[in-house]
């Protein structure tokens, strides 16, 4: 998919890896339409830019379907929108896990039929999902978050083999822990030492390499964490054991306690 020119709608635009992606789409020469909840964001990064904004909280039923219709013909659409979901199920009311379940897979799975559709009758076009390593390795205390990122890794994998004939890509993107920006980073959690991190323009040069080549995944860690991620689909109960010794469980509590605000 060639994005100079292409009209790119980027979701979770006003996050601090929404930014980077936005910054590195337009440098490419792709029109940017941004969208999030926080106007005051993401207005003067689209003057900057020179794209523009529609304004929306995906978690919201009927909310991806307005932001399709207003948005127009999308080239390439990448869902980054995403909630923390992190922590026990026990402790999330009903209502915080439809959220979670909104935002994190039904509303990139309503956003992708009503784009892909049309990108399949125009015979062109990309899907990108913004998804996390917890997607291919599950971890004690992200539960919910492990859910919607498994689902939205098989939702992808096999939206990409039915869209194949029709001329339009589908990739995921697997972000390890980032600096700087997202939600790791907003937990401020400490890792232990030799746990590598990325940074957001890591992400965003993996996204433009995934549009550029029609890559199903792209994993965005250093390669002790995808190491890991390995292990955890190939042996799940080794990789939780392994977890454990390096003190996930430290990790994982601290990254639910400073992400409980959001939910």
């Amino acid at each position: 998919m060639e994005l100079r020119g292409a009209n790119v709608l980027l979701t979770g635009a006003s996050g601090g890896i929404g930014g980077a992606l936005a910054e590195a789409l337009a440098a490419r020469g792709g029109r940017v339409v941004l969208t999030g909840r926080r106007t005051e964001v993401l207005v003067p990064l689209a003057a900057r830019l020179g794209g523009r904004v529609v304004t929306a909280d995906l978690a919201d039923r009927g909310a991806a379907e307005s932001l399709l219709d207003e948005a127009g013909d999308v080239d390439v659409l990448i869902a980054n929108a995403a909630l923390p979901a992190s922590g026990l199920l026990s402790d999330y009311s009903i209502d915080e896990i439809d959220r979670a379940l909104q935002v994190n897979l039904r509303a990139p799975i309503v956003m992708a039929k009503l784009a892909g559709e049309r990108m399949a009758d125009r015979g062109r076009g990309h899907l990108v999902f913004v998804s996390s390593l917890s997607g291919k390795a599950a971890s004690g205390r992200a539960s919910l978050y492990n859910a919607t990122k498994f689902g939205l890794r098989g939702f992808a994998l096999a939206l990409r083999e039915d869209l194949r004939p029709h001329g339009v890509g589908v990739s995921t993107v697997f972000p390890g822990f980032i600096r700087d920006a997202g939600m790791f980073a907003d937990a401020g959690v400490a890792l232990p030492r030799g746990i590598g991190t990325r940074t957001p323009r890591d992400v965003a040069e993996a996204t433009i390499r995934a549009i550029d080549k029609n890559l199903a995944e792209i994993d965005v860690a250093p390669l002790g964490l995808r190491l890991g991620a390995i292990l955890g689909g190939a042996a799940p109960v080794l990789a939780a054991a392994v977890q454990r010794r390096m003190g996930g469980r430290r990790i994982t509590r601290e990254l639910a306690a400073g992400q409980r605000e959001k939910r």
